[in-house]
């Protein structure tokens, strides 16, 4: 089965053909990066206008990487949620219209289901059921995949997402967007123990927030300056991506461990951040629990998870129809 996928979630304008579910035969990928990089952050009516100037051009050319026509496409996927509702609209708007004029299913995609289907694309082999750590720029959850379109979830983020606090944390300390990668390449220059910044671990849940983290480095930063000190970024960096990680790292352990599970994935934007896969293979060498991420690619918003997910999908039955509209708050479920 050929799928052609559309990814418009956020900033980034993508379309890929994926075979079967887990082989990528094109993945096009157009970043706004550069565009919104002098804003600090995404402006949503200008993200959404780009993608009507490029969704046209990166279908076809995510056709012809693959080799195939239109007429070789045997389902469409589209991410139908969560994300900024305009840009979603352009990519379901040219996903029915191409479902109607040719004449083959349409599926429409939870944009976090996606970024966990990301490890079926990089490994062939892995199958449900696993422990699941999503981090992004938007969301965090804990979650037991119990099956290619079952998840249950566990723990979630109450206020700030991992990611939302990493962006944050780096405009605080005057560093450019996006900020996550910035942070994560200075705290490998930082001493992390440099300074004690809280971990909230909210007593036995396993609920995440990081607002409190966020909000303790900004009156850190407030209260050097004010004294006269020095602020040494890397170490202000390295100190605060710990207290993130701990967090994450440890939860994800415990819960694996209470549902008997050999199996960790990471997904999302931030399981490209090196500090966070470093803690993860250590501490599964040490626990004897099988880590997996995907390649750094494959971590951003891309169209190649969205027709993984799609296939797995179809297979289950889950079709929509030509009345599929956005979800810009879609929870996983």
């Amino acid at each position: 089965m050929l799928i052609l996928a559309i990814e418009t979630s956020c900033d980034e304008t993508s379309a890929a053909v994926v075979k079967d579910g887990r082989e990528v035969l094109s993945n096009i990928i157009s970043s706004q990066i550069d565009i919104h990089k002098k804003f600090g952050g995404v402006v949503p009516e200008v993200a959404s206008r780009k993608h009507i100037e490029t969704i046209n051009q990166i279908v076809q050319e995510a056709l012809d990487a693959a080799n195939v026509t239109f007429k070789d496409i045997d389902l469409i996927g589209v991410t139908r949620g969560p994300g900024l509702v305009g840009a979603l609209l352009i990519g379901i708007s040219t996903a029915k219209a191409l479902s109607y004029g040719l004449n083959v299913p349409l599926v429409g995609v939870n944009h976090i289901e996606g970024h966990v289907c990301a490890n079926y694309i990089e490994f062939k082999d892995l199958e449900p059921p696993f422990t699941c750590l999503i981090v992004s720029g938007g969301h965090t959850y804990l979650v037991q995949a119990n099956g290619y379109t079952d998840y249950e979830i566990v723990g979630r983020t109450r206020d700030d997402a991992a990611g939302e606090a990493f962006d944050k944390v780096a405009r605080a300390l005057g560093l450019p967007y996006p900020g996550g990668p910035v942070i994560d390449k200075l705290s490998q220059k930082g001493n992390k123990e440099a300074i004690d910044f809280p971990r909230a671990m909210i007593d036995d849940s396993y609920d995440f927030s990081f607002s409190g983290l966020k909000t303790a480095v900004l009156n850190y930063l407030n209260q050097q300056r004010q004294k006269g000190q020095e602020i040494v970024i890397e170490d202000v960096a390295a100190s605060f991506q710990q207290a993130v990680l701990d967090v994450l790292v440890e939860k994800a352990f415990r819960l694996a461990k209470e549902r008997g599970m050999n199996k960790i994935v990471l997904a999302g934007g931030v399981a490209a951040n090196q500090g966070l896969r470093d803690m993860m293979n250590l501490r599964g060498e040490e626990e004897g629990i099988k880590i997996y991420y995907p390649s750094r690619i494959l971590c951003t918003d891309n169209a190649a998870m969205i027709g993984s997910a799609a296939y797995f999908n179809y297979m289950a039955g889950n079709v929509s129809n030509l009345h599929l509209n956005v979800e810009p708050n879609l929870d996983l479920s």
